[in-house]
């Protein structure tokens, strides 16, 4: 798939089918995580490739309540924007608590692990919270979601769960020094799946030369 147009359509897919992913399939999509850049090309990191029902409804099980817990602030939220954009972020919504209630159907929930031992975290030092070390972590999270694109495979990206570390270092015997940065369910769609996406143009998101200077060509 042209890399340009698989980035411009990667949406965040929650609605998947249980239907398996054929291992030649799920193996491209893992093996291109690997080729993501990582700091002093350590790799930090690693998946775990959850297939196991037991495993995937006890990820369901400590995902659901936080995502409940959340839905009602939300909801409120929306009576406060315009229409067409309260209507967009409804639907976000509704497919985010479809997940919440159906997350141990997707075939595959990818756990993205780190530890920090190789990772040079160069912003723990100052006074606001630290985001430097995902540096070394999260472009495999992205490879691994073209890649999903690529494949026709639907595919989000949700940190949730890491607000049950604890838990899930216990259900999934992550060892004490590996930490956890991203959980991505893998299935086939329900529905359409991935298409155009919403973003802000270029000329709100690049500036040029200082903070808020116009972007020049």
């Amino acid at each position: 798939m042209e890399l340009y147009e698989a980035m411009s359509t990667l949406r965040a897919v929650r609605r998947l089918r249980a239907d398996p992913i054929p291992a030649d399939v799920l193996e491209r999509v893992l093996t291109a995580a690997t080729w993501a850049p990582t700091g002093g090309n350590h790799q930090s990191w690693r998946i775990i490739s959850v297939t196991a029902p037991e495993l995937k409804q006890g990820l369901q099980d400590l995902y659901r309540p936080h995502w409940d817990s959340y839905v009602p602030a939300y909801e409120k939220h929306l009576t406060d924007m315009p229409a067409a954009q309260a209507e967009q972020s409804r639907r976000a919504l509704e497919s985010g608590t479809y997940l919440a209630h159906h997350m141990f159907e997707a075939p595959v929930i990818c756990v993205f692990c780190f530890n920090t031992d190789n990772i040079t975290i160069t912003d723990a030092g100052l006074s606001r919270p630290s985001v430097v070390g995902g540096g070394s972590i999260y472009p495999a999270v992205q490879n691994l979601l073209l890649a999903a694109r690529n494949e026709q495979l639907g595919c989000v990206l949700t940190t949730l769960l890491c607000i049950e570390e604890p838990a899930v270092k216990a259900l999934l015997q992550i060892p004490e020094e590996w930490h956890t940065a991203a959980f991505v369910p893998l299935g086939y769609p329900v529905k359409g799946g991935h298409g155009s996406i919403s973003r802000k143009p270029i000329e709100k998101m690049v500036y040029s030369n200082h903070f808020g200077a116009p972007l020049k060509p």
